[in-house]
């Protein structure tokens, strides 16, 4: 499957998790990758500062109406909701919470889904709520792949466990297996 883009999302104990998983995906991969892991509502921008030290990817906050481009990881500013428009550009907005959270995971998957169809890869890793669950299920729908941290690996099991739960998971593996994965594809 010629994949074009690449969804992560996390919630606690996420930044160990992301660390780990970008320290295990080489760094000529090139497919775009956006992420949204919860964060308190007024963080710093330190994600990319963080993730820096782990691999030499491009990591960046998303902007508003910014193009998605190849190799570069783009992550949710604390308090904003990350979406994909169907000109393949970020669209950042304050709308209500999704689960409690903003930004939501789900929200960023549904849209993704949308716009990449069967040329996307979602992945859900640790998290304390069900946040990312309806996002997996929308992008299986639309044919994209489903990969899963193994809830046994992951500091908080709850969101792997509802993903698991609500959709049938091509994979379930430790954070080292998919960033192993994740590069056979680019």
């Amino acid at each position: 499957m010629n994949y074009e883009a690449v969804v992560i999302g996390a919630s606690a104990g996420g930044l160990g998790a992301l660390q780990v998983l970008f320290s295990n995906i080489g760094n000529k991969f090139k497919l775009p990758v956006l992420i949204v892991q919860h964060l308190h509502p007024e963080s710093e921008d330190y994600l990319s500062q963080l993730l820096k030290s782990y691999s030499h990817l491009r990591f960046k906050e998303a902007d508003d109406k910014e193009p998605i481009r190849p190799g570069t990881v783009y992550y949710a500013p604390a308090n904003y909701h990350l979406l994909v428009s169907n000109d393949k550009s970020m669209v950042l907005n304050v709308d209500e919470k999704v689960n409690y959270c903003r930004p939501s995971v789900d929200v960023l998957f549904e849209s993704a889904a949308d716009v990449y169809g069967p040329h996307l890869i979602g992945i859900v890793l640790t998290g304390s709520n069900q946040d990312g669950a309806a996002g997996m299920a929308m992008i299986k729908r639309k044919g994209g792949l489903t990969i899963v941290q193994d809830p046994k690996e992951a500091e908080v099991d709850a969101m792997p466990r509802a993903a698991i739960e609500k959709v049938k998971i091509d994979h379930i593996l430790s954070l080292e297996k998919i960033g192993k994965l994740l590069t056979k594809f680019y």
